[in-house]
């Protein structure tokens, strides 16, 4: 797949409003890549040395976001020596990031909005670092995806001891679900998992957006339950020939599967039960699905 033809066809389809909160991240995420022109613009670039020095003096700024502290206590929290908690106040008060009252040290406003973007960057490198195998495998120039939805993800990922791990993770979280909404670029586990797919046909009400071929191959190979599934209106296919990626909705998870286009197999798994992303995954749902084309005929058997 040309990991820029799904993006020109998305900008075509319905995307929901989503609520302030998540089109800002939204918003924020796909501007990034031009961030750094913006700061060229305005002239007001960042020395790195610089920036590496707030980011060394994290740990200090985050102890005072609770409460002001006193040297004692910036010594105790922080685990450093008199000296140390010297150099750190004297170099934050140059910064103009605290300032002391009464034998306390606060931040000010300026240290307590630096305070929350380094604790934002912690978070969301940490976060694209441990989905790494997920960010390497899955369309990268795709524009409604976000990081900073997915701090507290679970990541599982393939290892060559264990190569089904993904696998076994996104089972049982259907197995967990009376619902499950998806879509996916191939199968959503090996066809050869019969108990999976006698699950998924009798026991949750699912709705899935395949490429043909896929939703053929499946329909071949379980054509008696999967057609009563369909006539007992317990599962609705649906196909679209590009996707970004694989998709799960669950009653109380959502999850992203990146798959190895050599193997075929999922390489990698992340969800979670952030609000969040819940409200993320509707919208990409929906933008999905209104580009889908509803199976409207049951297979032969």
């Amino acid at each position: 797949m040309d990991p820029h033809e799904d993006d020109r066809s998305a900008d075509l389809v319905f995307k929901p409003p989503a609520s302030p909160i998540l089109e800002a991240v939204l918003q924020n995420a796909r501007n990034q890549q031009y961030l750094g022109k913006r700061l060229d613009a305005t002239g007001n670039r960042i020395d790195p040395d610089r920036l590496v020095d707030i980011v060394r003096h994290g740990p200090a700024l985050e102890a005072l976001r609770e409460n002001p502290l006193d040297r004692r206590e910036i010594e105790e929290q922080l685990d450093v020596s008199r000296a140390t908690s010297h150099r750190l106040t004297k170099w934050l008060g140059e910064q103009g990031f605290v300032e002391k009252s009464d034998g306390r040290f606060q931040l000010t406003g300026r240290g307590e909005a630096v305070t929350d973007e380094v604790l934002r960057f912690e978070a969301n490198v940490s976060t694209a670092h441990r989905m790494g195998p997920l960010l390497d495998v899955i369309c990268p120039h795709h524009a409604e995806f976000a990081i900073e939805p997915m701090v507290d993800a679970t990541v599982t990922v393939a290892e060559p001891a264990d190569p089904y791990r993904p696998v076994e993770r996104f089972i049982s979280l259907v197995s967990e679900s009376e619902t499950f909404r998806g879509f996916n670029t191939t199968h959503l586990a090996p066809l050869n998992i019969g108990e999976f797919y006698h699950h998924l046909f009798d026991a949750t009400e699912s709705e899935i957006v395949y490429p043909s071929h896929i939703i053929e191959n499946i329909l071949d190979v379980y054509p008696t339950r999967a057609n009563e599934a369909i006539d007992h209106g317990k599962l609705t296919l649906r196909t679209r020939e590009e996707l970004p990626y694989g998709l799960a909705i669950f009653d109380e998870r959502v999850g992203i599967g990146g798959y190895n286009d050599e193997t075929g197999l999922m390489q990698a798994f992340v969800d979670t039960d952030s609000s969040l992303a819940r409200e993320w995954a509707e919208r990409v749902y929906a933008s999905v699905t209104a580009d889908s084309t509803a199976l409207d005929s049951r297979m032969e058997q």
